[in-house]
């Protein structure tokens, strides 16, 4: 993964009439005041990529609709906003989730191909924590003058208003924010507690105290992209990466009203899409999402945010109660499935079913009109839970309580032990299955083979994991080539083309210590003649960001994020060619430049981190005037 650290900017820096986001400085602050956020991030963004990569994201079974709470935080009448002022606000949130924006018409006919219905809604709540009506509003008279990001706005202690449950609500704070500051989010996968969005009150809704040019509501929209796990369009650095893929790699933000096209970063002709709501336009002048951008929100309502599928805040409070399913239990249990069952329900039309690997975050989900269901697709020997809820003509229910079951294990054994490393590799057969096993936490499975003339490409498959492996290649000499690290138990795969015949080594290896000792993977080498890139995505992966071509020439990763004293460059080239890298800081200083005579296909270099100090540096690859910016950390 390549983590995004953080770059605020500030009101200073830009002027009083220009938008400022505090999110990355929420973001920078959240990582020195909690050691655990990279990982978590780090762990968020291989389970993002990973859903994306396995599921249609632009196909959703219903439109995903968000309860909101909003707390107006107020030390002035002026501060305290009217209900059709935050009325206001959920319709223009509405509309701009759903692409129903009147100026969507504006936008250049060269992008209408990638703006988005991200089939995302919202509502005021109307069923508060407790099961009780409520108009989704809270307001809270503070003596407070003002806030910062520092989330005080978010607790009473500090003359806020504490949080509702994240997991069933979207928090959104509204009060008077200090500095130039228009609002702030939380990234998925952060503290429960200070969860949400922050807009400041002059740049909330289309009436009232909203003021030009942050009147049209697209502060919250904004914030709430980021909340959905969106980085801001140019990555937070100068032609930087926001982790999607059909938004154009463009110089920094832009502000005010830019004339199309404005280009930047070798993006022409079209130039930079700022008229995205990631952008710092003025809210006038930004009104889309894209595709790649939806997928990315609906991954984390898929994933991290997934509870909020289940919500009942916009459900209003039944007079009649529909009952929590009891009597759960587990029968028929393979190595693969289970029938997972309940007491039924009076007046029950129907259940909601969720069940998942206890290790897991994710709940993969299903419907019965019975009282029963067939969970398949399950990892042997693992341990998972699953709970029920009842769906009455009038209400639903609350998840029961979870009941656990553990599957069956598989028979399984390992012909290639002891090879724990390079020098006891074992030889493999080319085209050919072979099975084994990671049976500790410290056991790593090598293999060493070969391809011939006349069959020098090849493609290294790790599929039928149990658990979450990762796959390293390494060419003769124990320089690392490749690396493919999807996450979960998805299929890791290496594809390398070459012209000459060579030996490889192959390594196996449980992500953080991940084994199981009763459950084998399978691998296999394939090799051929013809070049195994065409009609095929070519995954070179390093913390699960997929190594995909980004431009015409190239494509760029490092490794490992954080580094300590080596950091690992990859990169792509269709030809030979001279590549200039550049070492920075975050203000653009230049450390150190070193030159690489690129070959064709997969290459590797290296930068000496070891003389740096803890912190975040970036790395510039220049090739071809295609220039590619990665952030990486430094961490001894």
């Amino acid at each position: 993964m390549i983590l995004l650290a953080a770059l605020s900017l500030t009101a200073s820096a830009y002027g009083q009439n220009v938008r400022n986001c505090g999110t990355m400085q929420h973001l920078h602050d959240m990582e020195l005041n909690d050691p655990t956020t990279a990982q978590r991030m780090h762990s968020m963004e291989r389970e993002t990529e990973q859903w994306i990569h396995t599921n249609s994201a632009n196909k959703v079974a219903a439109v995903v609709t968000i309860p909101v709470v909003v707390h107006v935080v107020y030390n002035t009448s002026s501060q305290n906003i009217s209900e059709a002022q935050i009325n206001s606000q959920i319709n223009i949130l509405n509309a701009d989730f759903r692409k129903l924006n009147s100026d969507i018409g504006l936008l250049p006919s060269v992008f209408s191909g990638l703006a988005a219905d991200c089939e995302i809604q919202f509502c005021l709540a109307q069923r508060d924590p407790n099961g009780n009506a409520t108009s989704g509003i809270i307001r809270k008279s503070t003596t407070a003058t003002s806030f910062s990001s520092n989330d005080n706005i978010k607790r009473n202690v500090n003359g806020g208003s504490d949080a509702w449950p994240s997991s069933s609500y979207l928090n959104i704070w509204v009060g008077n924010l200090s500095g130039g500051l228009l609002g702030y989010a939380q990234f998925p996968g952060g503290t429960a507690s200070t969860d949400g969005v922050v807009c400041t009150y002059t740049a909330f809704g289309n009436v009232g105290t909203a003021t030009a040019p942050f009147h049209k509501g697209r502060t919250a929209t904004h914030e709430i992209g980021h909340w959905l796990n969106l980085r801001h369009i140019w990555g937070d650095a100068t032609c930087g990466n926001d982790q999607v893929s059909d938004t154009p790699t463009q110089q920094t933000a832009n502000t005010g009203c830019p004339s199309f096209p404005k280009v930047t970063c070798s993006n022409g002709p079209n130039g930079d899409l700022h008229m995205n709501y990631m952008d710092y336009t003025d809210d006038a002048c930004m009104y889309m999402f894209t595709n790649g951008q939806k997928s990315r929100m609906l991954a984390s309502l898929n994933t991290t945010r997934a509870s909020l599928l289940n919500s009942l805040g916009c459900v209003p409070p039944s007079t009649s109660s529909c009952g929590v399913p009891a009597g759960l239990s587990a029968t028929s249990i393979s190595t693969t499935s289970a029938t997972l069952n309940w007491a039924a329900v009076s007046g029950a039309i129907n259940y909601n079913v969720q069940f998942k690997a206890i290790s897991s975050s994710t709940w993969i989900t299903g419907t019965s009109t019975g009282t029963s269901l067939s969970a398949t697709g399950l990892s042997s020997n693992t341990a998972y839970e699953f709970q029920v809820k009842a769906n009455c003509a009038n209400s639903s229910s609350a998840f029961s309580a979870s009941s656990n079951f553990t599957t069956n294990t598989a028979a399984c054994t390992d012909a290639y032990e002891t090879n724990n490393s390079k020098a006891k590799a074992k030889s493999i057969a080319v085209n050919t299955n072979i099975t084994a096993k990671i049976g500790n936490s410290t056991d790593k499975d090598w293999f060493i083979f070969s391809t011939v003339a006349g069959a020098t490409n090849l493609k290294v498959v790790l599929d039928q994991l149990p658990l979450d492996y990762d796959l390293t290649l390494y060419n003769s000499s124990g320089a690392k080539l490749a690396v493919s690290q999807l996450g979960g138990t998805s299929t890791e795969t290496i594809i390398r083309n070459t012209a000459s015949a060579a030996t490889y080594y192959v390594k196996v290896v449980g992500f953080n210590g991940a084994f199981i000792s009763t459950s084998c993977y399978n691998l296999i080498v394939n090799t051929s003649g013809s070049s195994f890139r065409s009609g095929e995505l070519t995954e070179y992966v390093e913390g699960n960001v997929n190594l995909e071509k980004v431009n015409s020439n190239s494509s760029f990763i490092v490794f490992p994020n954080p580094v300590q004293d080596v950091l690992q460059l990859n990169f792509i080239s269709e030809e030979s060619s001279i590549v200039e890298v550049k070492l920075m800081d975050l203000m653009g200083k230049v450390i150190e430049t070193k030159t690489i005579e690129a070959n064709d296909g997969l290459n590797n270099a290296e930068m000496n981190t070891s003389f740096l100090e803890n912190g975040v540096y970036m790395i510039r690859l220049t090739q071809d005037d295609e220039v590619q910016v990665r952030k990486f950390i430094v961490k001894h």
